[in-house]
């Protein structure tokens, strides 16, 4: 990891950060688009679309048209999906990480940097739903950089931070589609406690799911 520092974010860190964070997203657009063809209620209605048309057109044109137009108009829900919670992570936090990080109690954001370059981030603050635990958000490492154990060290970076305040234990939310994250945690220590699928209709209809790990961690501070 030769050239690697992590440090807290600072206010020139902002196009950068946003940078990763949605190119990083919109990296699990056509995992996800397969994710929803490997469905049996989407594979249920293009067959049925096809061979309902075929029966009443006896024409091939018709129904391959048609299942050309359901697979676009599927595509086009999959990065409606991603582009929605794109905008709205924007709005919630990342258009303002100071203020929803940096001063918040028991929050914080880091970038790592390579030659003056921001090429991963990670942030933590404390969970909505597990108040004792501390979250892991907002992790993303530049395509370039992967594989040189950036994400690795901002994972421990996290851990570090969650023991220093006397919290016992770290978690995060991954998605069905996020494979290599998944690799990530478990071999950095945290087990899958809980799935679920996403509330939102796209979401539903795609059976996308969403896992929650956790990271326990031995104590030796007091929290402040």
């Amino acid at each position: 990891m030769a050239n690697i520092q992590i440090r807290e974010y600072q206010d020139e860190d902002a196009e950068s950060v946003k940078d990763i964070f949605t190119w990083g997203m919109s990296e699990h657009v056509p995992s996800s688009f397969t994710h929803m063809l490997k469905q049996p209620v989407t594979q249920l209605l293009l067959v049925c679309t096809f061979c309902g048309l075929m029966t009443s057109s006896k024409s091939f044109l018709l129904p391959i048209l048609a299942v050309t137009l359901l697979l676009a108009g599927a595509r086009q829900m999959v990065v409606y999906m991603f582009n929605s919670y794109i905008d709205t992570s924007l709005r919630k936090d990342l258009n303002n990480i100071s203020e929803a990080y940096l001063k918040q109690k028991d929050s914080c954001f880091w970038v790592a940097e390579s030659d003056g370059r921001v090429v991963g981030t990670v942030a933590c603050l404390p969970a909505e739903n597990a108040p004792e635990c501390l979250e892991l958000k907002r992790m993303s490492v530049r395509r370039s950089h992967r594989g040189m154990g950036i994400a690795k060290a901002l994972c421990r970076t996290v851990a570090d931070f969650t023991r220093d305040r006397g919290y016992p234990a770290v978690i995060l939310y991954t998605s069905v589609v996020q494979t290599d994250a998944q690799k990530l945690y478990e071999h950095m220590g945290y087990k899958k406690i809980r799935e679920f699928v996403v509330p939102e209709l796209p979401a539903k209809i795609m059976n996308f799911t969403l896992f929650e790990y956790r990271l326990d961690l031995k104590q030796d501070g007091k929290r402040d």
